[in-house]
């Protein structure tokens, strides 16, 4: 008796074997040993990071400079000039109030504690009476053993220093340039290796989106964060305060901005201090403060959400965790970095299969 052949019907494809999943203690060994990589190698990681995060900034502009028919080559010189110029500029302008700073603020602290000291004078004095009725209570004498330590400066350091220092940011402008230039075709050269042609433009279309929409986050906040600081050094201007130094709040403003939630948090403290600094009067000591907090609400609850949509929407509880990580890594630079790098990962995950989910857990 013959059995008939079975028709491509009666096939069914068997299903794909499951992946291996690793053990947790190997998925925490591993997690361990990338974090130790990263913070053993920040000398060499992080200048490539920050080019690359210049380069996301320059990105915008190469492609409009390329609609006048200007080579990216020119193009990419130009804008690292007009950066490293701007740049230069504001720190001929910003050394002078800067250096003022660091040799007054010893006296300028100790001012403001007496102000401070002044204020609590009678909780002190409280907290004191107590601690002497305690002390007396116990049977203990009224000298008290004080320990004084002595910390020796290095002259040398800053020697050490400074070439380092002129050696990272020599690399940083190099690495830019480079990237600029030469980004393009090494994307293209990576995405030749892999073996299909529909791949190979799959994986071209997610990268050309991906590095467009980051790059134009990137610009953006850029620009919002220097338009946060020229108002607030105008800001400062209005109370008074000169030039120079109006300058010089507005820049570290602009620089904390990067830093949700933490670089606010310090822009406010730094404020009231030199509220309290350039001011006698203790109502006038706070309008600096007073004003940065609603310029950052203002651009952080309105200008920013307006600009950029919920699309770049990342969890407040996501962004703090990975503010803290960052900063632990690789300090204020890590700060900095956290926010646009965390969109990269978000941008990453959407565009992949099967990772939407963890995309929409950042949000």
């Amino acid at each position: 008796m013959s059995v008939p052949a079975a028709t491509p019907d009666d096939v069914v494809a068997a299903p794909p074997p499951p992946r291996p999943r690793a053990p947790m203690s190997l998925v925490v060994l591993a997690t361990l040993a990338v974090a130790f990589t990263l913070w053993a190698a920040q000398e060499v990681i992080l200048p490539i990071l920050l080019a690359m995060f210049f380069a996301l900034v320059g990105n915008p502009i190469l492609r409009l400079l390329g609609k006048l028919w200007i080579p990216r080559f020119l193009g990419a010189v130009l804008v690292i000039g007009a950066g490293l110029s701007a740049a230069t500029a504001l720190g001929v302008q910003l050394v002078g109030p800067a250096m003022e700073w660091a040799q007054e603020a010893p006296q300028q602290l100790r001012k403001v504690a007496r102000q401070v000291q002044d204020l609590t004078k009678p909780v002190q004095q409280a907290n004191q009476a107590a601690e002497n009725f305690a002390r007396v209570a116990g049977g203990e004498g009224s000298r008290r053993v004080q320990i004084v330590r002595t910390q020796l400066d290095d002259p040398y350091k800053v020697l050490t220093r400074a070439p380092r220092l002129a050696a990272s940011v020599l690399a940083v402008v190099l690495l830019t340039l480079f990237f600029m230039i030469y980004g393009q075709s090494l994307q293209k050269h990576a995405i030749a290796l892999f073996p299909s042609r529909q791949q190979q433009r799959f994986t071209t279309d997610i990268l050309r989106s991906i590095e467009r929409e980051v790059s134009r986050y990137v610009l953006t906040i850029t620009v919002i964060n220097a338009l946060v600081g020229l108002v607030f050094s105008g800001v400062l201007l209005l109370l008074g305060i000169s030039l120079q130094e109006a300058l010089l709040w507005g820049t570290v403003a602009a620089l904390l901005n990067f830093a949700p939630y933490v670089g606010p948090l310090i822009g406010v403290a730094l404020m009231l201090l030199m509220g309290f600094v350039e001011f006698s009067d203790p109502l006038k000591a706070l309008l600096p403060a007073a004003c940065y907090l609603a310029l950052h609400t203002v651009e952080g609850q309105v200008v920013t959400p307006i600009v950029l949509g919920r699309r770049m929407a990342i969890s407040p509880l996501i962004l703090i965790l990975s503010l803290l990580v960052f900063g632990w890594l690789w300090g204020m630079v890590g700060l900095l970095l956290a926010v646009p790098l965390l969109v990269c990962i978000k941008l990453v995950l959407a565009r992949l299969d099967g990772m939407q989910g963890w995309a929409r857990l950042l949000e």
